[in-house]
């Protein structure tokens, strides 16, 4: 089977998760590990600030990903160092600076290393390699970059298409717990913004 890697869209560090997460007297465990010299793992931390979103994004790309040799099936965009594995620690002062970056303003500090790295892995894969943007693709700020990197073998979650954060993350879930991967089509020439489909049933 081809390699499959995963891209994943990093969690908003401007809400009020955000500002509980950093406020330096917090002190439930992850609040408390941040402060330290050793930091916590990205994908706790973005799990924290995300919730059902980015917990849908980590465990189906666990799931689902075929690392090759030398690349590993799961990254997570970062809006100043790029792609990192997801046990990366992070410290507060991190996560500070990864807050002062406007995704949307284009800014260079976000694009340089991201399309970087991207190039790096893009270089490491064979052409058959596959590679999937768990993320939103209706504006250009994870796109372009990566679309510069990837072109047509960048893929994304077919119904993705006007939904919302929650109702991703939510089909994500489930698809990890049945087992049953998606179906992923180019980004390049998709159509963004789709009609929003239905609610999600409630889960049983």
């Amino acid at each position: 089977m081809p390699t499959r890697i995963f891209l994943l869209s990093p969690a908003r560090l401007d809400g009020a998760r955000a500002r509980v997460l950093l406020n330096p007297d917090a002190a439930f465990p992850l609040a408390r590990a941040l402060g330290t010299r050793d930091g916590a793992a990205l994908s706790d931390v973005f799990s924290f600030l995300s919730g059902l979103y980015f917990r849908g994004k980590h465990a189906y790309a666990q799931m689902f990903g075929r690392p090759s040799a030398s690349v590993a099936a799961v990254h997570i965009i970062t809006t100043t160092r790029g792609l990192l594995p997801p046990e990366t620690r992070v410290t507060r002062r991190e996560l500070e600076a990864f807050a002062e970056i406007d995704l949307s303003a284009g800014d260079d500090r976000f694009h340089a290393p991201l399309l970087r790295d991207a190039s790096r892995i893009r270089a490491a894969l064979d052409d058959a390699a596959e590679v999937v943007l768990l993320g939103s693709i209706a504006t250009g700020k994870y796109v372009d970059p990566l679309l510069t990197a990837f072109g047509p073998r960048l893929l994304f979650p077919e119904t993705f298409v006007g939904r919302g954060d929650m109702s991703r993350g939510g089909i994500l879930l489930r698809r990890t717990r049945a087992e049953d991967e998606l179906t992923y089509i180019p980004v390049r020439g998709a159509v963004r913004h789709g009609r929003r489909p239905p609610k999600l049933a409630r889960a049983r």
